[in-house]
């Protein structure tokens, strides 16, 4: 399917989703979270792909945050709640996707941009990367998750100073603190990209996914509960073929072969 502000390539299993309005600097509109919520049901029922990227496709910017004429638009209760569902809508997709995702992210993240980087389970940022939730300044809040997610990567007290004064961290204040997992140099921010989708792909793909689903799910309930929960996933993953070609291969001191069943 061809896409008017985003663009998606699959190679070697990894699936990787480039947003593309360079003219607004990939600023998030109706359009781009229609197509990104689309490319992302292709993705989730795509046996091929283990792994996704998502990234800016320009070393200036990810994306700046979302389009303010859009938002100059909404002018009652009703239509900013019209936008507010389909923004979470389609970033809650990446987080609920059963695959890894990994934001690759140069230049700008802000807004919407910082928080489709924080909806990704792992996020790699180039040195000039620089990331904030700049929405106060203009007189409403994050509505794509930015004063839920923040809070869970960063802690509560450092995402309330952020959240509260507008203020950006760059890429090494980002990592510092948590909100990134790895700083590179700009012009090898895909390969690095690449280098870890890679490793991932290789990796048992019920695996992946039940890994997944267990984080995210036992992060919102009591430990108790999500140690059943993790449990579960343990006992259910003795009834694919990986877990007995892992073990088996492990036992033999060979390199396993998995077929992701």
């Amino acid at each position: 399917m061809e896409y008017k502000t985003i663009i998606y390539e699959k190679k070697e299993r990894i699936g990787t989703i480039t947003l593309n309005r360079p003219k607004s600097m990939n600023a998030l509109n109706g359009d781009v979270l229609r197509e990104l919520s689309d490319v992302l049901d292709i993705i989730g029922a795509d046996d091929e792909v283990k792994v996704v990227i998502i990234t800016g496709g320009n070393e200036k910017f990810f994306a700046a945050g979302a389009d303010i004429t859009e938002l100059e638009a909404l002018q009652t209760p009703a239509d900013a709640h019209v936008f507010v569902t389909k923004a979470q809508a389609a970033i809650n997709k990446i987080e609920d996707l059963e695959k890894p995702v990994i934001a690759a992210i140069s230049g700008y993240a802000l807004g919407g941009g910082c928080e489709i980087s924080m909806a990704c389970d792992l996020r790699i940022a180039a040195e000039n990367a620089v990331f904030g939730q700049p929405e106060i300044t203009l007189g409403v809040i994050p509505g794509g998750g930015g004063t839920q997610r923040l809070p869970r990567i960063v802690g509560v007290t450092r995402a309330k100073e952020l959240l509260y004064t507008a203020a950006t961290v760059d890429a090494n204040e980002a990592y510092r603190i948590g909100l990134v997992n790895k700083v590179v140099p700009v012009a090898s921010l895909m390969e690095e990209a690449r280098k870890m989708a890679s490793k991932i792909a290789q990796q048992p793909g019920v695996a992946l996914r039940i890994t997944k689903l267990v984080i995210n799910g036992g992060m919102n309930l009591d430990m108790k509960s999500a140690l059943a929960y993790e449990a579960r996933g343990f006992e259910f993953l003795f009834s694919t073929e990986d877990q007995k070609e892992g073990t088996k291969a492990f036992v033999e001191k060979r390199k396993p072969v998995f077929t992701d069943k």
